[in-house]
């Protein structure tokens, strides 16, 4: 006879196996829960499904390292062979471990829940993001200098402090606030809202806490579509990320057998980019809403196949390694770490045990801070932990108050300039029309000289606009020389004068975008 222990054990192995098996679209069921409806779930599930979202960011995220940004404004045909075997994680951990600042850059947030526990104020998170080692890049950068300016969060991310505002950023670092936030999509929102304004605002949020909410979502709904769709009422309707996942979802269903169609789509309605200096104008685009677009193409489209589910997101381009983690993770966490194929863990053994760059955490450890964390939040939310159990109290997503950024701004013109100045040439002149100017550019030095901080006068009108300072630093760069957003709409002229730059340095200005306040007329042809 079976112990009573035995048997608990024995029901335990089977209700993980059938609640974390890939459901097919058939197999898939639309729940019927309501707000603060209990949900009982055995511990080992729990921990199960955690380590399938943070075992899938990595495979994920390595699968298309090969990939990022290689293919912009297309997708990677089906002749593109992407390789895949059980070295293919060790290497990027040993040779390219900056592949992983999606998930760095979770941990540096996990890390400060963990050192200051979970309601550490969004100053430590900005100082230990800002004050971090690894690179950044975009938003993320924007954000680490103005922090290290003393222009605290929200203001680090508002969009006319930090002209990448509706860039990807948050959206591939917030896997850990739906991680630690088991059904419950508002404390999952909530996290993220708060970190997101580090770095984000608007779409750029919104990307972050509707990735956030999918995970929330996935540990307790085993219907992909019904997660999709669900996830996105936290968002607001009259934002334009909303409206770009409303039709996917859309596109989906009109083209329920063919990705390829859906892909075009979004590619006719979705490609242009309007914020980021770096993709106006251009086939790069690092814009939240389309490589959100990408993950949930996969996320459709794979049916609750793994790898398929990897694969469709990464095809997709643009930031295809970020894009299939976050996919690749929130179908971890619905089917949980132990129903991910043996094909797509091969060498996950080999890594696990790895501290990540810039980092005290490997994945083993973090399966266990975040499982502290998710019975944390779970009990901070009304729940319970006893025992083996846990019980959730569900919650229905409530919808983010709505903001835009570049609110009634039109990108009209990418203008060259490409003058370096330096004590031999201290000043540059240009016109330039619109409302809006970004002025894109880099501090240097020669070689063997120490970093400094180079500073230099924006003129607008023969009026000084802004004393900028540019530090010559990879860590601690301005992103971008200068943008202002408000502007009159009419003809300026634009001057920039040296005020401080020793001998060896320079500022290598480069182009320059104009906005208007009048959107231009679409072509019909």
């Amino acid at each position: 006879m079976l112990s009573t222990s035995r048997l608990s054990l024995i029901i335990a192995c089977f209700t993980v196996f059938f609640a974390c098996k890939s459901p097919t679209a058939e197999e898939a069921t639309t729940p019927t829960y309501t707000a603060g409806q209990e949900i009982k779930m055995d511990k080992n599930i729990l921990l199960d499904k955690i380590k399938g979202g943070w075992a899938g960011q990595v495979i994920g995220c390595t699968y298309g390292g090969p990939t990022e940004f290689r293919f912009n404004g297309t997708m990677i045909g089906d002749e593109v062979p992407i390789p895949w075997d059980g070295e293919q994680m060790l290497w990027w951990y040993e040779n390219a471990p900056g592949l992983y600042d999606d998930v760095y850059m979770d941990l540096t947030f996990v890390d400060i829940f963990e050192k200051h526990g979970i309601d550490a104020p969004d100053s430590l998170h900005a100082l230990a993001f800002a004050k971090a080692e690894y690179q950044l890049w975009h938003a993320n950068q924007a954000a680490r200098y103005n922090i290290l300016q003393g222009m605290m969060p929200p203001a680090s991310g508002f969009w006319k402090n930090n002209p990448h505002a509706d860039d990807i950023d948050f959206q591939i670092e917030a896997d850990f606030a739906g991680l630690m936030s088991p059904g419950m999509i508002n404390a999952a929102a909530l996290v993220g809202d708060r970190i997101g304004h580090i770095m984000n605002y608007g779409d750029g949020v919104y990307g972050g806490v509707y990735v956030a909410g999918m995970y929330a979502l996935a540990f307790v709904h085993n219907d992909m579509e019904y997660v999709v769709e669900e996830a996105l009422k936290a968002v607001p309707k009259e934002s334009e990320f909303h409206q770009c996942i409303a039709d996917v979802i859309r596109w989906h269903r009109q083209y329920p057998d063919d990705w390829k169609q859906t892909w075009f789509e979004v590619q006719k309605k979705w490609s242009n980019d309007k914020g980021c200096p770096d993709g106006v104008f251009k086939a790069f685009n690092i814009d939240a809403k389309i490589n959100a677009a990408y993950i949930v193409i996969g996320l459709l489209y794979g049916n609750g196949d793994y790898g398929k589910t990897i694969d469709i997101s990464t095809r997709c381009g643009l930031d295809s390694d970020c894009n299939p983690a976050n996919a690749a993770g929130i179908l971890g966490t619905m089917i949980g770490y132990s129903q991910i194929p043996d094909y797509w863990k091969q060498g996950l053994d080999k890594v696990e045990d790895m501290d990540f760059k810039y980092t005290s955490m490997s994945l083993n450890k973090v399966y266990e801070i975040g499982m502290d964390h998710a019975l944390q939040m779970v009990e901070r939310n009304g729940g319970k932990v006893e025992g083996d159990e846990v019980t959730i109290l569900y919650q229905v997503p409530e919808t983010l108050p709505l903001e835009v950024a570049f609110e009634g701004l039109y990108p009209t013109k990418r203008g060259n300039i490409f003058k370096n100045l330096d004590l031999d040439n201290p000043e540059v002149k240009f016109a330039a029309e619109g409302k809006g100017l970004v002025i894109t550019g880099y501090a240097g030095k020669d070689a063997g000289l120490p970093d400094a901080e180079l500073v230099l006068d924006v003129y607008v009108d023969n009026q000084v606009v802004e004393r900028v300072k540019m530090p010559t630093g990879f860590q601690n760069r301005k992103h971008e020389v200068f943008w202002n957003y408000d502007l009159t709409e009419t003809a300026h002229e634009v001057k920039l004068v040296l005020i401080h730059i020793p001998k060896g340095y320079s500022i290598h200005v480069q182009e320059y975008i104009t906005y208007s306040g009048v959107q231009p007329p679409k072509r019909t042809y």
